[in-house]
């Protein structure tokens, strides 16, 4: 098929392709198999959503992959200069399914969606889109869609309650009001009924979160915040409610004078003495259909609270010393909690963890109003193996304590943390908390910390020395936003002793007020060759610049790099330097593919000369190239700087 240009600018193959993709029918679906391998790759780009999803099965088949078309969709949805981080296949489709299915459900509209209304609009898509996604947005505020999915699109539900693993409740829920009978009712089906055993509440009501908290997993909530759910009934009309208008399988709308969306039920007779009001409040659903009478209660195995105030903190208090399903616990505020807050979480926390039927192994919180919080947290949770912190420490904000008490010793036992990541945002950080809490982590396999700087004279490399010391099994590396120029030795020695796997060093100021650059990007080349087990390395942000051309000695002598994944993005390579590196790397190929990430350098200063680098570099990297535009000047600036 040749590439003759059509008198409008379109190739010939162009509009194959076009044609192919209007009259395509999963039933001719052979004749696109029975394409030569290179024309099935060139058309990728070209199909719908729903094409690229019927015939991904019989295309792996044959060793192509369908990922090139789906980041045609996912750059077309968010923009091309939107820097893309799906590796795989599985990762493209599930991003793309996840973004059209919200946007067409509930009817939003976008450039993409306006321009493929017509694949987008039918049944198939949505069906396809729900064996996809693994997160369901619940927004109660859209009644419409949700009744549809109740009634007429119960089989969308059936097999939405199959697939998700966690629902996202992203505007709050007027628990008696009739409107959002059909938004329970969805709730109550994924997670009581399906497989979904996370819960991600985006609503600040402590009203609400005891009602969802209660009967899926915690043994009790607060008791005063269930009365003050109950006292609520005297303003809305609770007979719809007791008439069953909660839960109906067959739920459907119409029209009426006094009340708009009004849900006529299937009513089935009370299953016991408990008042509906009751039932509907504390979560039960006896007008469900069960195959066992009376509806199951889903457990929760992860809660992530996002706003989370004082007043839901408090709810959630009361529920963990007996949640002993919870695995994953998130806990996010836009500002930092008060050290009482936290005091009181953590005192939760013991208790939970004191019963010896704790599940928890997960914890985030943000923000900490103190970084010496972060150990009073894994004292209270000593078998928890995730940990992930925001500290944000600032002089007059919430909780700030001068004379926090100190404990007369220091509680050293060991941890069971195996991962830690820890976000700082303060002027200054004392540095040995981090180093305490890393010595009682002797299983800690992944670390990443970001923004911890320490006082004028002072240097990182006791961290790095802790970590060679006492880490032997940390296998993911991390450091961003520290200064780590005098620490070249240290990291040395630290890829010596530790078998790291990833190792990332994001604007870590590598070679400021170095003298000798080169060298010093020598020795770090050196250094990495000598790591057998690294397959990741990033230096993202260190101002490399034209020094980058030494990087292409990690590929050369013995032992060569076993490095396969290089991120040199956002280093101000210009493309004569970009060039100069592509050379020196093509007389020293890797003997592995190499994904290498140049995204955020200053590319369109000479496109030609750019373009002639990446030629160079395709036969053996794979290439993340988007994400600069210099009409920005403070880009510029800050490439810099």
């Amino acid at each position: 098929m040749g590439d003759t240009v059509h008198r409008k600018g379109i190739t010939l193959k162009e509009m194959c392709f076009r044609a192919v993709r209007e009259h395509f029918s999963p039933q001719d679906s052979h004749s696109v198999l029975d394409l030569p391998r290179h024309l099935i790759q060139d058309l990728l780009p070209h199909l719908t959503v729903c094409q690229l999803y019927e015939l991904q099965p019989a295309l792996n088949q044959r060793g192509i992959s369908t990922h090139p078309g789906w980041v045609v969709v996912l750059q077309d949805l968010r923009g091309h200069s939107f820097a893309m981080d799906v590796h795989t296949e599985e990762e493209a489709r599930q991003e793309v399914m996840k973004l059209l299915f919200t946007l067409v459900f509930y009817g939003f509209r976008n450039h993409y969606v306006i321009k493929n209304s017509t694949n987008l609009k039918s049944q198939f898509f949505l069906r396809a889109a729900a064996s996809c996604i693994r997160q369901f947005s619940l927004i109660t505020g859209l009644q419409e869609p949700l009744q549809s999915l109740a009634a007429e699109q119960r089989p969308l539900l059936n097999l939405l309650e199959k697939r998700i693993q966690s629902v996202r409740i992203s505007h709050g829920i007027d628990l008696l009001k009739r409107g959002t009978y059909a938004a329970v009712y969805v709730l109550h089906r994924l997670l009581d009924h399906g497989v979904a055993t996370k819960l991600v509440v985006d609503v600040p009501c402590p009203i609400v979160l005891s009602w969802l908290l209660h009967g899926r997993g915690p043994q009790d909530v607060d008791l005063s915040l269930k009365k003050q759910m109950l006292s609520t009934k005297s303003s809305c009309d609770l007979s719809a409610i007791a008439d069953g208008a909660i839960c109906s399988p067959g739920l459907q709308t119409e029209a009426s004078d006094d009340q708009e969306n009004h849900v006529v039920p299937c009513k089935r007779s009370k299953v016991d003495s408990v008042s509906m009001e009751e039932q509907f409040l504390c979560g039960t659903f006896p007008q469900c259909d069960s195959p066992l009478g009376v509806c199951p209660w889903g457990q929760i195995s992860g809660l992530e609270i996002e706003p989370c105030g004082s007043d839901s903190l408090r709810v959630l208090n009361s529920a963990l010393p007996t949640f002993f399903c919870l695995r994953c616990l998130s806990l996010q505020s836009p500002s930092s909690f008060w050290e009482s807050d936290v005091l009181d979480l953590a005192a939760a926390l013991k208790q939970l963890s004191d019963s010896h039927r704790s599940s928890l192994t997960d914890l985030s919180i943000g923000v900490l109003p103190n970084a010496k919080l972060m150990e009073v947290l894994l004292d209270a949770s000593p078998n928890v193996t995730s940990l992930q912190v925001e500290v944000q420490t600032l002089i007059w904000g919430p909780g700030f304590s001068p004379h926090h008490p100190q404990s007369a010793t220091a509680d050293m036992s060991e941890l069971h943390l195996e991962k830690l990541k820890v976000k700082i945002t303060a002027l200054q950080t004392d540095l040995q908390f981090m180093t305490s809490v890393l010595r009682r982590c002797p299983h800690l396999t992944s670390l990443h910390i970001a923004g911890m700087r320490l006082p004028s004279g002072q240097s990182q490399k006791q961290l790095l020395t802790t970590l060679s010391e006492s880490n032997h099994c940390l296998r993911i590396l991390s450091l961003e936003d520290m200064k780590l120029s005098d620490c070249l030795s240290d990291i040395q020695n630290l890829l010596k002793d530790c078998k790291l796997e990833e190792l990332r060093l994001k604007d870590c100021r590598l070679l400021e007020n170095c003298s000798d650059k080169e060298e010093r990007l020598q020795q770090l080349a050196a250094a990495v060759r000598s790591a057998a087990s690294l397959h990741t390395l990033s230096l993202a942000q260190n101002r490399l610049a034209k020094d980058v051309c030494v990087l292409a000695e990690l590929f050369s002598g013995s032992p060569e790099s076993s490095v396969r994944r290089l991120d040199l993005s956002s280093n101000f390579i210009q493309p004569a330097e970009l060039l100069e590196f592509a050379t020196r790397l093509e007389t020293r190929r890797p003997r592995h593919r190499l994904t290498l990430d140049l995204r955020r350098n200053p590319g369109d200063r000479d496109p030609d000369m750019w373009n002639a680098a990446l030629t160079r570099l395709r036969p053996f990297c794979v290439l993340l190239v988007k994400g600069w535009k210099s009409t920005g000047t403070m880009v510029d600036h800050v490439s810099n700087m």
